[in-house]
């Protein structure tokens, strides 16, 4: 865990023939149409690079000409020039288009590809992974590929051809000229060589602030509620000043690297441009009027790309970091997956049973120590504990959130890690202390968009749970606004909201973890009326830490330290007067000092 925990922060540095592997996996089921983007590319710098030829001979034909009859010919050559340039813009649509559908294509692929993957990640994992930093790789690294694949490679692909292109010509015209001009190329390719090297590191570290940046910014507005409860807002702003810095004083150094880059590279061309006045008009390199002219059109079309690569070079570094960032995502394997014999379950009885289970967290830290127990269909189960005894592990391991590490779980006599996980949480509704809820409507939160129930089954669900007292209270009932994380709704009410979509998906196993916890009492009436209806759906487990609440279980299970102490019924475990009766006793205690 440790070592995909540096991955996904970035400090795993991937070579680049392993990036370019992984990128071609996507590119190759496109190829025919990357083909053809390359032939159009070579056209589009063909046609682009031989216009300053017509001005060639425009020049050295007027210098030889007499004016007057010159008319007929040079209309000739501004209409062929014009037909040129109209085609060469046609087929540069063309390939833009090509490109923009082709690259969103595979962009679109990949983050979905990426989301996938985060889907299928354990919770166990989820605990050690910002989720800014995760936004940050779907959102802002998948749209920085989308530019690799739409602007970033065509203009490179592009410019190096034409850089090479113009070079050829520009020996054509004049092998010695192009010969003086050649020591300025090697320098400006060194310098980008160098620039290249230093940019690389410099964009690492630029996203590595991006990142705890959009990680600092998620966690701290979501938990903005807890910084004004303790009057925090200037430690926090103290904290945000100092990664904000951190982040405007990377981009300082890329954007100071740029700006020598490029004046120095300027610098280079206006060199040359005094080289090709001061050689070019001798009478020993053998240039016609036009072939100056020429050649000095040239020049801006041979170094124009090598400035435009400077910016391309920016962005495909960019690119490349948010590559290796999308890809060490990638690497993390997903801590519970699918056995390759794992089968589907259309419905359970509902046994569930543990033999010698053990799980920890972190290595050598049991939460569990060789847990057994059977629970038959149907039983309602309560567990109760202390905070850390392994309670709310139990119902977790259940649903495999996380794998454990000795023993086995299995339902219905059918080992868990045999039952595709899918099949496995389709058959399990779990009610949670804390409730979420999506932003859009009550009947989406209810229905999690599926649009396969009727209103009329969404209603029923609502009946059911008691959740319809509140709801036909609202204006606009069903279609009410959920805001985010459902802020607009008391707790109860997010909970019986929780209880209508548990039902509504008909599941077979019953899980409710402190779902009764910090709710008003009238709520509390409401939600235990629920609970009584829905001991017929199914196998119920509960954790809770109320034993009012619990008194009418099958059985109570009693934890301590990752054991089980005792199980039984209510009025078994307190004629045992064992750990079960001692916190009866001491909640019997607190009630009545709190009355």
């Amino acid at each position: 865990m440790e070592e995909e925990l540096m991955k996904l922060k970035g400090d795993h540095h991937i070579p680049t023939k392993t990036l370019v592997k992984n990128l071609v996996k996507y590119v190759s089921k496109y190829w025919k149409r990357f083909l053809l983007a390359f032939v159009l590319i070579t056209i589009n710098v063909a046609l682009d690079i031989i216009t300053p030829l017509f001005t060639k001979e425009i020049t050295d034909y007027l210098s030889k000409a007499d004016v007057n009859s010159t008319v007929l010919y040079i209309v000739s050559f501004s209409v062929g020039y014009f037909v040129l340039c109209l085609g060469n813009q046609i087929i540069l649509y063309l390939e833009a288009m090509l490109l923009q559908r082709t690259g969103q294509r595979i962009v679109y692929e990949l983050r979905m590809e990426v989301f996938t993957h985060i889907e299928n990640m354990s919770q166990n994992q989820f605990n050690d992974m910002p989720v800014g930093s995760l936004v940050t790789r779907v959102a802002n690294y998948t749209t920085n590929m989308s530019d690799l694949f739409t602007t970033t490679l065509v203009s490179m692909v592009r410019n190096i051809f034409t850089i090479i292109g113009v070079y050829i010509i520009m020996i054509v015209l004049s092998p010695l000229l192009s010969l003086f001009l050649f020591g300025f190329v090697i320098i400006v390719f060194i310098i980008s060589f160098y620039f290249r090297n230093i940019i690389s590191k410099l964009f690492r570290i630029e996203r590595g602030c991006l990142s705890d940046l959009n990680t600092f910014l998620n966690e701290n507005l979501s938990g903005m509620k807890i910084t004004q409860i303790f009057n925090q807002e200037e430690r926090k702003m103290d904290e945000f000043d100092e990664k904000n810095s951190a982040y405007y004083k990377a981009r300082i150094k890329v954007m100071r690297a740029f700006a020598i880059y490029r004046p120095s590279i300027s610098f280079i061309y206006y060199a040359a441009i005094a080289v090709t006045f001061l050689v070019g008009i001798q009478p020993w390199i053998g240039l016609t009027s036009g072939g100056v002219v020429a050649f000095f059109l040239y020049l801006s079309r041979f170094f124009n790309p090598v400035q435009n690569l400077a910016d391309q070079l920016n962005n495909l570094q960019r690119a490349r970091t948010a590559s290796e960032r999308l890809f060490n995502l990638l690497e993390v394997e997903p801590e519970v997956l699918d056995a390759p014999d794992a089968i589907d379950i259309d419905h359970f009885e509902g046994k569930i049973e543990f033999r010698d289970v053990w799980f920890a967290y972190r290595p050598g830290q049991w939460i569990l120590k060789g847990i057994n127990f059977v629970i038959e269909p149907k039983q309602s189960i309560a567990f109760i504990g202390a905070t850390g005894s392994g309670k709310t592990t139990i119902l977790s391991l259940i649903v495999r959130n996380y794998e454990i590490a000795k023993g086995q779980i299995l339902i219905d006599d059918i080992d868990i890690k045999k039952i595709k996980i899918g099949s496995l949480r389709k058959a399990i509704g779990q009610m949670l202390q804390d409730v979420f809820l999506f932003s859009g409507s009550i009947k989406t939160n209810i229905t999690l968009h599926d649009e396969s129930f009727t209103d009329e089954q969404v209603n029923d669900a609502c009946v059911y749970v008691n959740a319809d007292r509140f709801i036909n209270k609202l204006p606009n009932k069903l279609e009410e606004e959920v805001i985010e994380r459902g802020e607009n709704f008391s707790q109860g009410e997010r909970q019986l909201l929780s209880f209508a979509r548990t039902v509504l998906h008909q599941p077979q196993i019953l899980i409710l973890d402190e779902a009764t916890a910090n709710i008003d009492t009238e709520t509390e009436v409401l939600i235990q009326e629920s609970l009584e209806k829905m001991k017929s759906i199914g196998t119920m487990l509960i954790v809770a830490h109320r034993l009012s609440t619990i008194q009418k279980c099958d059985q109570i299970f009693v934890l301590k330290d990752g054991v089980l102490l005792e199980r039984g019924n209510h009025q078994s475990l307190l004629a045992q007067k064992g750990e079960y009766y001692k916190l009866y006793q001491l909640q019997f205690d607190e009630d009545l000092q709190n009355n």
